[in-house]
């Protein structure tokens, strides 16, 4: 009979061995957290405290880059602005509208998984092909969107040559991008039980009741998981400003990630860029854990 020593050497192997094939299996995600994600987000700390330029070792620096961001550069308020802005009004539309064509296509009919399809294929198409589509919608010349204008005789807005247009239309852009909130809107409002709205209309409600007392309750868990979500992607808004605008018309439209990008592959200056993204970085932690902290009296986790 086996001793419980040698039991627990065996157990002790097997567990090894199950735990080493694991990771084995899970490397290439390892290797590039480490490599491609942990590893710059530590670099980009450590060079928010150095002059690096890319060409030359970079000098220790301290703070500041952080004192001439806050006290100098005139043009960081505004692009914190623009971004602010551009996230202010995005998020609640973005995630309003993917709530609300969730809604619409959260019923059982013949060919409601070709609408499905449809709503979520702009999500998957790239995003300069995205922008290019735009880009001819909105055309002051020839858009598609001026025809639609002119048949009711209402005047072409200057989309991208008009500092009071340029971020609406770059707001407009984004909410082409519901589809994958969409999906995770539908299969919640697919995990709500049915027989709760079968109890509101024996009790005579109406539809607004029902959405109000049962809809938006039982999706509490899921508004939370997306407005996370979205508020950190909202922050990084970059490619349709870089694309179509390229941070104009006078700098309107010019976001945080831009400038970072601007400072970084434009002008060199990586460790200023590096403070720049490291502020990024902490203005996107702060609003998470608020959101965290206040969803505790909002979010409703119980399952009837």
């Amino acid at each position: 009979m086996r001793s419980k020593a040698d039991l627990f050497k065996t157990s002790l192997k097997k567990r090894l061995r199950t735990n080493v094939t694991g990771y084995l299996f899970i490397s290439p995600w390892l290797l590039g957290l480490i490599f491609f994600t942990a590893g710059p987000i530590i670099m980009s700390f450590y060079y928010s405290f150095t002059s690096y330029n890319i060409f030359e070792p970079g000098d220790w620096v301290g703070i500041k880059n952080y004192i001439k961001i806050f006290t100098e550069d005139n043009l960081f308020w505004s692009v914190l602005l623009n971004t602010l802005f551009y996230v202010g009004f995005r998020l609640p539309l973005h995630i309003g509208l993917a709530l609300l064509l969730a809604m619409a296509l959260n019923r059982a009919m013949k060919g409601i998984a070709l609408f499905r399809t449809a709503f979520y294929l702009p999500t998957v198409i790239p995003i300069v092909a995205s922008a290019a589509v735009w880009s001819w919608i909105l055309d002051m010349q020839v858009g598609l969107l001026k025809y639609v204008l002119d048949f009711f005789h209402m005047p072409m807005p200057n989309w991208f040559g008009s500092i009071l247009w340029a971020k609406p239309a770059i707001i407009l852009m984004s909410l082409w991008h519901t589809g994958t909130l969409m999906v995770i809107f539908l299969a919640g409002l697919q995990d709500i039980p049915e027989y709760l709205y079968e109890a509101v209309d024996i009790d005579g409600g109406s539809i607004l009741q029902k959405f109000i007392h049962i809809t938006i309750p039982m999706l509490t868990p899921t508004i939370f998981f997306t407005l996370v979500i979205d508020t950190i992607n909202s922050f990084q808004v970059f490619a349709y400003s870089f694309i179509l605008t390229n941070g104009g018309p006078l700098n309107s439209t010019l976001f945080l990630v831009l400038y970072i990008y601007r400072n970084a592959f434009s002008y060199f200056d990586m460790g200023y860029a590096s403070s720049l993204a490291v502020i990024l970085f902490f203005i996107i932690l702060l609003l998470t854990l608020v959101i965290l902290k206040f969803s505790k009296k909002w979010v409703v986790y119980e399952r009837i």
